[in-house]
Parts: C-alpha cells; sequence; structure tokens
C-alpha cells in the first residue's frame, strides 16, 4: 500500500534509453569562477546564451543501434525543470556512442540513419528501376505472354479479355497505391509484404502472413523452373535427345537450374541484378518480336494455321467470346491473374534499396502501368491477326467469299480458307488450340522460346531471393522462436544465406516430388491473401485515424482500400475455393499461435491504435447507460503497494473481478515529492509489465503524498474512467497497528472512514501470517542486481544478455544491497518461508472445504454476491458456501426458511443454512480478557480523575479510549468478542471466512477502539475478508 522513499542512490535520467551503455553525465554550474559549459554552437548561436537546452535535430529521433553508430540525446524534463545547483560545470552529451550490435546480436539495419555508401566497400543498393522497376515487369511478364495469352483471348474474346486484365490490373493497382501509402509513412526496412504487414496491423498478422508469403515464394521457384524444365524437355523431345524419359528429364534440369539460380544468388545482389537486366533485354526482343511478326507478311502454311496480317474481320470476329471445354469467364480469369501477382517482386528487397520510400511506389505502379499496357497491346495484335481454330490443312483453301457450311469461322471464310471441319473434329491450329501462337506469329520464332526461358528464369531469380529475405526479417523478429537460426545474415549485404540453402531444399523438395499442378493454386491464394491483408492494413491505419499515420504519399483512399481487400479475398474462390479456405484455415492457425505465444515486440501497430479508439469509443457509450442492479459487476481498488508486495490480496481482487471486472492494483508513494516522484515514474512501466506477464488481468495506479491517507482519498475519488470506476475498497488488515503509533492508526482508520464517505463497499481482508511480502521481494531484486553487477565486473563492466546495456548502479545503493543480500536469521527464514506460502494461497486450486459467510447485517447484497462469484471460478469450485445468520430464541426454524427462501429467490445455491441464536450471550471471561489485554496501553482510564483532571487528559490525548467510550459501546464491544469465539466453534476449518464487518461512527468511535473491534473478530481464525457493502443493493430477484 505504502512505499517509503530512502534517500540516496545515482540520478537516472528515465527519458535516455535503457540500452545504451552509459547514462550521460550532468554536472553542476558556477557561473561565478572559470567553468564553463559545453554545448553545441548551434544552441549559443541561435540563442545568444548558454543553455542546455537543444534545437530540433534528427538526430534526436533516431533509434539505438543505428548504422552511423551515433544517436543524440535530448536533456529530460527533470534536467531542464529540478533545482539548480551552482557549483561546477554542466555538460549534456551531444551523442552518445551505440554498440554495433542490434538486440538480437545481428548489425542493426537503422536505415533512417544510414549514410550514403561507396558501392566498392559497403552494401549495394538499388535506385527504383533496377530494385524495383525491373524486378516487378520481370515477374508480371511470366510465361502467361507467351503461352497462355492467346488462348484466354481466344475464349474471352477481346472484349472480355481487356476485362480480365483490366479487372487484374484494378486489384493489383489498388494494391500498389495502399502499399505506397504504408511504406511511404516511415522508414522500410528489409521484409517488404511482411514488415509492411506487421508494422501496420501487428506481429499476429505479419508472422502469419510472413511465414506463408516466405513458402509461397521458394515453391514459386519450383514452379517456375518446372516450366522452364518442361519448356527444355519439349524441344529435346522435338529434336529426340530425350535423356531418361520425360519426367525424370524435367527433374534433372530443374535442379540443375535451381542449382545455378542458387549461385547467382549466393555471389550477391550486384550478380543478382546483372542477370535479371539480361533476362530483361531478352524478354523485351521477345516481345518486340511478336509486333514485328504481325507486320511481316503470312504465308500460305502460316495462313491455314489460322495466322494472316490484321484484318478487320478477324478482329471484329473475336472480339465476343467463344468459350469451350466448360471454360467461363470466371476460370479464364483464375488462370491469367497469377501472372500479376509479381508486384511486390521490388518491396521484396527492401533492406537492399537505396530509398524504399520513394523507390517502392514509383517502380510498382509504373511496372503495373507498362505491364497492362503491353498484356492488352501484344493481346489485341494477336486477335487482330490469329483465327481461334484452323485445320493447318494448306489444301482447305476456297475462293474468298465462298460459302463455307455455316462455319462459325466466318472471317477466315471470307479470307479464302474453309476451317469449317474444327467444329466436328478436333483442330490443332488456332489461338483457342495452342499455345504456340506466338512462336507462329513472332518474326523469328526461336526469339520466343527464348522470351519464355527469360519470363520462367527471371520469375524463379526473384523468388529464389526474395523468399530468403523474408524469412530473414521474419526470423530477426524473433516472432517463431525455433526459427531464430534463419536471422544470421553474412557479408557487406548482410545475405541470408541459410534462407538461401533453405529455399534452395524445398524448391528442389517440389520439383522432384511435389504435384505442382495442385499446389499452384494454393501459391497463387497465399500472394492474395499478402495483397489483402496490405490493402487492410491501409484501410485500417486510416480508419483508426493516428496521429502517426502521415504518409508521404497521398493518392489513396481508406474505402479504396478497403475494397482491394475485398476484391482480392473474392478472387482468392474464384481461382480455387478450397485453396482459399485452406489458406485462410492455415492462416488462422499461425495467428492463433502468435498471439498465445505473444512476442515481446511493440511496432506501434494500428491494432493498438483501433483497440484504443474502440476503447474510449465504448467507455463514452456506456458512461449514457444508468448502472442497474442486474449488471453490477465488482470493480476493485486494491491497496496492493507495489504489484509484488501483496500477492495474496491482489489474486483475491483478481479472482473476484477476473475478466469481467475492473481490478486496480493501487500504490501510495509517501514523502516529499522531489524525492519519490522519480521512483514512482520508473515504476509505472515495471508493474504494469509485471502483471501483465503473471497473468493478472489488473491495472496500476500509483500517486504521491506527503501523507497515506491524502494518497488514498485521491485514488478513491479521480480512479477509473466513466462508469468503469471502482465500487469496491479492499485493504489489507493492519497487524501491527498497537506498535505502527497513533499518526498511522489514525491513517488507517481513515482511509476506511473515506471509503464510507465516498460510498465504496469496503473488504478487510486477514490472513494469520501477513500479507505484506515487500521486504522478501526487495531482497531477491538486489540478489539479481548483484549477480548483474557481477557479471558486469567480470566482463570487463559490460554485462552479457538481456542486461548488456544496464548501466551501473551507484555506490550507495550497492551497499545497501549488499546488508539486504545478507542471510536472514533462521527465526526470520522460517516467518519468511510462511509468509511465501500464505502469499500463494488464493493463486492454488482450492482444497475441498467451504466458505462460510456470516451474512450478520443487510448491506445491500455485497457480502452474499461477493462469496457466490468466487464459487464461479475454477480455482474454487470445490468450495461450498454455508450460510450462518443471527436469530432470535425460539424462532430458529422459521429465520432458516426465510434465508433459504431469499437465497432461491436470488439463484443462490448453499451447501447449508446455520442459524446462530446464541450470540447474544455474554462472551467467556477469557476472550474479554484478550480484549482488555489489547487496549490496555490506548485507554485514558480518566474516571478515577476528578472532572478538571480528566478533561486535560482528554485534551491531551484526544485520540486515547476513554471510559465513557467503553460504557457507550460495551454491548458492541462485547458482541465483536463473542463473535470471534462462535467463528471459532463454527468456522475453524473454513478455507475462506466471510464476515460482515462493523462500523464505528466517525467522532464517536476512537480509531484505536475500532481497530480493537476488528482485531478481536478476526483473530486465530483461517482468512477471514470483513465486507460491508454501501447498503444499495447489488441482488435482485426481479428479471
Amino acid at each position: 500500500m505504502e512505499r517509503l522513499r530512502s534517500k540516496g542512490g545515482e540520478h537516472d535520467n528515465p527519458v535516455y534509453d535503457s540500452t545504451l551503455d552509459e547514462p550521460p553525465v550532468y554536472e553542476d554550474t558556477n557561473f561565478s569562477n572559470r567553468d564553463h559549459r559545453t554545448v553545441r554552437p548551434s544552441v549559443v548561436s541561435a540563442f545568444g546564451h548558454d543553455t542546455l537546452d537543444r534545437v530540433p535535430n534528427i538526430d534526436f529521433y533516431r533509434n539505438a543501434g543505428s548504422v552511423s553508430g551515433h544517436r543524440a540525446v535530448r536533456p529530460s524534463l527533470q534536467e531542464l525543470h529540478n533545482v539548480f545547483q551552482k557549483n561546477g560545470a554542466i555538460s549534456v552529451p551531444d551523442i552518445v556512442e551505440d554498440d554495433d550490435e542490434g538486440s538480437d546480436g545481428t548489425p542493426s539495419d537503422d536505415l533512417e540513419s544510414a549514410i550514403p555508401t561507396d558501392t566498392e566497400k559497403g552494401p549495394v543498393k538499388f535506385g527504383w528501376i533496377r530494385g524495383v522497376l525491373v524486378r516487378c515487369m520481370l515477374n508480371i511478364w511470366g510465361v502467361m505472354l507467351f503461352i497462355r495469352l492467346s488462348w484466354i483471348f481466344g475464349q474471352a474474346g477481346w472484349g472480355l479479355g481487356i476485362v480480365v486484365i483490366a479487372l487484374s490490373c484494378v486489384v493489383t493497382t489498388i494494391t500498389g497505391l495502399s502499399m505506397s501509402a504504408i511504406c511511404t509513412n516511415g522508414v522500410v526496412r528489409g521484409g517488404g509484404a511482411y514488415y509492411m504487414i506487421s508494422r501496420s496491423l501487428g506481429p499476429e498478422f505479419g508472422g502469419s502472413i510472413g511465414l506463408i508469403f516466405a513458402f509461397a515464394n521458394a515453391v514459386a521457384v519450383a514452379m517456375y523452373v518446372v516450366g522452364f524444365a518442361e519448356t527444355v524437355v519439349e524441344l529435346l523431345k522435338d529434336n529426340a535427345a530425350i535423356m531418361v524419359d520425360e519426367i525424370n528429364d524435367i527433374r534433372i534440369i530443374g535442379i540443375i537450374t535451381v542449382v545455378l539460380l542458387l549461385c547467382i544468388s549466393i555471389a550477391g545482389m550486384e550478380w543478382e541484378a546483372k542477370a535479371q537486366i539480361l533476362l530483361l533485354f531478352i524478354l523485351l526482343a521477345a516481345i518486340v518480336n511478336v509486333f514485328v511478326g504481325t507486320f511481316i507478311p503470312a504465308t500460305v502454311k502460316k495462313n491455314s494455321q489460322g495466322i494472316f496480317n490484321y484484318e478487320s474481320k478477324i478482329f471484329l470476329e473475336n472480339f465476343t467470346p467463344a468459350f469451350q471445354d466448360g471454360e467461363s469467364f470466371f476460370s479464364v480469369f483464375s488462370i491469367f491473374f497469377p501472372a500479376a501477382t509479381g508486384i511486390l517482386a521490388g518491396a521484396n528487397i527492401s533492406g537492399d534499396l537505396r530509398d524504399p520510400q520513394a523507390a517502392i511506389p514509383k517502380g510498382t505502379l509504373l511496372a503495373i502501368l507498362i505491364t497492362g499496357v503491353t498484356y492488352v497491346a501484344v493481346a489485341l495484335c494477336v486477335s487482330a491477326t490469329v483465327v481461334r481454330e484452323a485445320t493447318g490443312n494448306i489444301t482447305d483453301i476456297i475462293t474468298a467469299g465462298a460459302s463455307c457450311n455455316g462455319s462459325s469461322a466466318l472471317a477466315a471464310c471470307e479470307l479464302g480458307y474453309d476451317f469449317s471441319s474444327c467444329a466436328v473434329e478436333e483442330c490443332k491450329f488456332g489461338s483457342i488450340n495452342t499455345n504456340q501462337v506466338m512462336t507462329m506469329v513472332s518474326g523469328f520464332g526461336p526469339l520466343i522460346i527464348a522470351g519464355t526461358f527469360s519470363a520462367t528464369l527471371s520469375s524463379a531469380l526473384a523468388s529464389l531471393v526474395s523468399a530468403p529475405k523474408v524469412f530473414q526479417a521474419l526470423c530477426k523478429d524473433n516472432i517463431y522462436k525455433i526459427l531464430h537460426f534463419f536471422a544470421k545474415g553474412y557479408g557487406k549485404n548482410n545475405e541470408p544465406i541459410r534462407g538461401y540453402v533453405l529455399t534452395f531444399i524445398i524448391s528442389a523438395a517440389f520439383i522432384l516430388v511435389g504435384n505442382l499442378n495442385t499446389i499452384a493454386p494454393i501459391i497463387s491464394n497465399f500472394f492474395l491473401a499478402s495483397y489483402a491483408l496490405i490493402n487492410f492494413s491501409c484501410f485500417h491505419a486510416s480508419y483508426a485515424k493516428s496521429p502517426g499515420w502521415r504518409p508521404a504519399y497521398k493518392f489513396y483512399n481508406m474505402w479504396l482500400s478497403l475494397l482491394g481487400a475485398l476484391l482480392c479475398c473474392v478472387v482468392m474462390f474464384v481461382i480455387n475455393w478450397w485453396a482459399a479456405l485452406l489458406t485462410y484455415a492455415i492462416e488462422i492457425l499461425l495467428y492463433i499461435y502468435v498471439t498465445v505465444k505473444k512476442p515481446d515486440v511493440n511496432w506501434g501497430s494500428s491494432t493498438q491504435a483501433v483497440t484504443f479508439v474502440s476503447a474510449v469509443s465504448n467507455a463514452l457509450s456506456l458512461s449514457g447507460v444508468e448502472d442497474h442492479v442486474k449488471n453490477f459487476r465488482p470493480q476493485i481498488l486494491a491497496l496492493t503497494g507495489a504489484a509484488r508486495a501483496r500477492p495474496a490480496l491482489l489474486d483475491l481482487a483478481h479472482c473476484l473481478s477476473k475478466n469481467y471486472g475492473l481490478c486496480l492494483s493501487c500504490e501510495v508513494f509517501v514523502g516529499p515529492r522531489s524525492e519519490i516522484l522519480e521512483e514512482m515514474n520508473a515504476g509505472m512501466e515495471k508493474n504494469q509489465l509485471w502483471l501483465r506477464k503473471t497473468k493478472r488481468k489488473a491495472f496500476y495506479a500509483a500517486v504521491a503524498c506527503e501523507r497515506f491517507r491524502e494518497g488514498t482519498e485521491s485514488l478513491l475519488q479521480a480512479s477509473g474512467l466513466g462508469r468503469m470506476k471502482p465500487n469496491i475498497l479492499l485493504i489489507g488488515f493492519q497487524r501491527n497497528w498497537r506498535t505502527a503509533g497513533t499518526e498511522a492508526v489514525q491513517s488507517y482508520v481513515g482511509v476506511l472512514h473515506d471509503a464510507f464517505d465516498f460510498e465504496y463497499g469496503t473488504l478487510v481482508l486477514r490472513m494469520s501470517q501477513g500479507l505484506d511480502m515487500s521486504h522478501i521481494v526487495e531482497a531477491e531484486a538486489a540478489k539479481e542486481q548483484q549477480a548483474l553487477d557481477k557479471d558486469m565486473l567480470s566482463n570487463g563492466g559490460k554485462a552479457k544478455g538481456m542486461f548488456r546495456k544496464s548501466r551501473k548502479p551507484s555506490k550507495q545503493v550497492l551497499t545497501t544491497r549488499v546488508s539486504v543480500c545478507g542471510p536472514p536469521p533462521p527465526q526470520v527464514a522460517k516467518m519468511n518461508e510462511k509468509l511465501l506460502e500464505a502469499s500463494a494461497r488464493f493463486q492454488k486450486k482450492q482444497p475441498k472445504g467451504t466458505i462460510d459467510v456470516w451474512w450478520l447485517f443487510d448491506d445491500g447484497g455485497l457480502t452474499l454476491l461477493l462469496p457466490y462469484i468466487l464459487t464461479t471460478r475454477k480455482k474454487w469450485k470445490d468450495s461450498k458456501l454455508r450460510i450462518f445468520i443471527a436469530g432470535q430464541p425460539g424462532r430458529c426454524e422459521q429465520d432458516k426458511q426465510e434465508m433459504k427462501s431469499l437465497l432461491e429467490k436470488f439463484r443462490i445455491n448453499c451447501t447449508d443454512i446455520n442459524v446462530i441464536d446464541n450470540i447474544h450471550v455474554q462472551p467467556s471471561a477469557d476472550s474479554f480478557k484478550k480484549l482488555e489485554d489489547m487496549i490496555e496501553p490506548f485507554c485514558l482510564h480518566e474516571g478515577s480523575k476528578d472532572t478538571a483532571q480528566a478533561e486535560a487528559m482528554r485534551k491531551e490525548q484526544p485520540w486515547k479510549i476513554t471510559d465513557e467510550e467503553l460504557s457507550t459501546f460495551e454491548e458492541k464491544t462485547n458482541l465483536q468478542v463473542r463473535l470471534n469465539e462462535v467463528l471459532q466453534e463454527n468456522s475453524k476449518s473454513a478455507n475462506l471466512i466471510i464476515v460482515s464487518m462493523p462500523i464505528a461512527r466517525k467522532e464517536s468511535v476512537s480509531d484505536f477502539l475500532y481497530m480493537a473491534w476488528l482485531d478481536i473478530l478476526t483473530k486465530d481464525l483461517p482468512p477471514t475478508l470483513l465486507i460491508r457493502g454501501n447498503h444499495k443493493s447489488v441482488l435482485t430477484f426481479y428479471s
């Protein structure tokens, strides 16, 4: 409850990052001597005088461990505001030396502090063209361009074909806009889609999508390589050069190709980029080759294969769809869309970009535009020159304009070719029947084959680079601890060599044994799930309206992003419904795993922002609703002191509130504010963190006051928010009240009076071993610090592991810790052992037994409701309620039936109802003697004195118990003694005793007499909880 501040100890600046090696040294100033402060020239020149204040500078906002090695520190508010000491020189360091390593032991990649690097000495960084534009274009220009595009336009017609491409571009463009907004809202590091999603939506979404996105890229390598190998095997087959058989030849060529690609990747990003440029030139040449081929006059052989020069008749005929073999718009769309899933190729190597914030939006959106226009242009050229079906027979020539027997190929008929036989038998030529249309249309066929090779290899190479980069970023964040092995990088570019090897193993495995036709839709859905979350991240961040959401890229709209996310989800089902369901299932399982593991990261996600907005909105809406007795919940303000100081008190409060009510663990720091404020501020986050780690659903609150009662009064009045305000005070019984001193007792009883004044339900917990174990907690902390200090000394002043950058403690603190850490006497050690055991009493599952409720006074039902709530908890399910009430002699059975009827109406079950009809009898002499001995030091004994002398004694010691007071409250005093006797007889073996708490009328009952009542009532009993409600109903039998 109360913490006294001990003086001494080194001054710590809580604003400085705790990961720094040393705290900045601040010395005092004396302007009368020759000493002076060393400040930056800019400060002096800006203000014309010597000052500790610093002008705004980007160096103040850098993270610790930046690649430049330095970050600036500003003076804390306390150093500018505290009392000024004039005896020395003040200096504030302009920079702080950071370690070369980040928190994970790997070099930090703090990009916002990176300085331009020499490509021969530093890591290779790419601009927006080589880094993003080229990669995205190569990934989007896949084999679809040369193998399947003509078939898609043959089936859908160029009218719906353009719709297919346009719809794909709409999805990718919206995703590109969302990605542009996210990546311009702060520094983007390595990890691409994973980094953007995790920093926007948090580790749960980021961790789940990051793993499946990296896996999708790894399997995509196998898909692209197999596509390349199949093309090679087709050439071998045409030239009768098959090595073993078709399947094994594909495996052999595929493995050799992956090994070569792996070598290029491991050689470094510079070599990989050069290979991509070479492949780009081949691909561009192949595309130009198609356009050139459409202008070369078609031969008779080509005409028989359905290939002509530009003809308006062919173009118009190919406008309408002609779906065959059960195809539809959606099936055709599902085949084309995977070609558009290459827009993240540039973002995936964000850590290797010179300026990711500028490169990713510019390169990605331009790549979508160029590739979209290219797909439409190539498709329209083919649609204007190639008919849907052709026989390939040069003898099918007819006179131009002659009848073709109802053939659907009217354009070919008008051009002098009769392909009507294709309606009854299968033809091998035409845009619908062959995948080699581009090769036949082009000016030089082998160049199209080279373009196909280039498209597959460039996509495979991009995926082979993307998968390890994304996976390394995921492993660095340590979300999946088992995967942290793959976080290590090598070389100047921090290359993920281990990730490359893992990607190679996965891709090789799928080449050898995988059924790629089955897994292809799953991979496409994995990519689409990433796009959906990128769009949703942009929407979510915009919806949260966090002040930190300030993207430099303004051409986005939150509702457009939401539409993009929904479109991605729809397209997932269009491509393959079972693959979409499988993708969602995997993502949900990974999300649950990360949520349960609770990684210790805080990235300021939009999820946190929306949670805050929702909490404020709900609290405001709740404040507009009046309280109702049916919705009463115990909302407890527990005076625990530090969160760890009184675990039994906190555990009981947690059992009562659980996840369904408010619980505040409160501490009052007593002393001069200048001495205790720093300690209080330092403990706020530490105590809340302890509550969260120990899974106590509670909040920590603290106040600093000159007196304990004043601090508690502040908590009682100001704690809570709207309807979420405490209605119950829980406090431990002050066992040492007879030796604590008058002021302490008056303060304690005053707190109880204040609780009644503010209409709080009041609970007082007493355990025979006591509640306060703060001295044990402090001793343990001192031992931990001693171990840390020893570790630091053995490592040359620098500790290892989690304490690597802790600050050095002061000599005075070390001396104190040594004295605390000394072994306690055997008797004290035994008491501490009993206290530790008792403090964990309410953490354990309670044994079979009873909760005895002595409901002596009607306080609104709180005395009955709280024990009932306890019986609903798992830990207390074996404890049964027993109700004890006071009854008049001769009508015990009637009183029992009335109570039974009342409990039935309240729907509260109990095992037994006991009516005690002998409470009114006088207590035994031995019991009363205990009370007399208890209050003897605090009695005034003015009855034997004359009036004047008695009055003087009262004025001199007004806090003492007078004879008049004892006489006035004799019956009430006797009642407390008698109640203890009855409790000893009936409830000695209970797991918990709950008793109606007596009330002391203000200015009538002295504080020491009231404490004696509470003490004698609960003396020598199992854990006892005194309860007094605020006399407002918390129970009702109405529906």
